[in-house]
């Protein structure tokens, strides 16, 4: 996982962390079908304890149509609302109250990239989530055909968005199928929701 600052937030939770009133929510958001729905469940069994001997198979899962609301426990409660990625045109109707923000692409399928580039890019500039905290996840990254962060960075320009973004953003690589990558999920959900009440 690699963090980097964007804007005048620079590398730290100044001008956010613990002034918060109120627990924000994370909001889970990315095209369709690039594994949001697993990627909450498992993050939802390792939280709860019961992935400590692996994860096992992988759930049943189908399209999100409209939202979904699950908590995990990561040292304290967070709720995630996953966003269905065929809801992007109303998506900023549930930006308030946004702590953290993660934002998914599928790394095995290079013609959704531009798409997806193109949500990131509205979520960024968007006010209500300028103070957000914002993990952007390479998913899929167990299939055969996947792109390598560098080659994805490289090819939507992720460092001159993330230069230019208000947000602090992080980058992972990771398979929500597996597993791979998802402790540091939950690690990164509660170090940015540590000071939530």
């Amino acid at each position: 996982m690699k963090a980097q600052g964007g804007g005048p937030r620079g590398g730290g939770a100044q001008g956010y962390g613990c002034q918060v009133e109120r627990p924000g929510m994370c909001l889970l958001v990315g095209a369709a079908g690039v594994g949001k729905t697993l990627l909450v469940k498992r993050l939802q069994k390792l939280s709860s304890g019961d992935g400590e001997g692996g994860l096992g198979e992988p759930p049943p899962t189908r399209p999100t149509v409209g939202t979904n609301l699950t908590d995990i426990v990561a040292h304290r409660k967070i709720t995630i609302r996953e966003l269905g990625g065929c809801m992007s045109p109303i998506w900023s109707s549930y930006y308030g109250n946004c702590h953290s923000l993660l934002f998914v692409m599928d790394a095995s399928n290079p013609t959704q990239l531009s798409a997806s580039c193109m949500q990131l890019l509205g979520l960024l500039s968007a006010e209500e989530l300028s103070k957000a905290s914002v993990l952007i996840l390479f998913n899929k990254i167990d299939l055969p055909c996947y792109m390598t962060m560098e080659e994805i960075k490289s090819l939507i320009r992720l460092p001159d968005i993330i230069a230019c973004a208000k947000q602090n953003i992080t980058t992972a690589e990771i398979s929500a199928r597996n597993g791979t990558g998802l402790a540091t999920v939950l690690l990164w959900l509660q170090e940015q929701h540590k000071c939530s009440s």
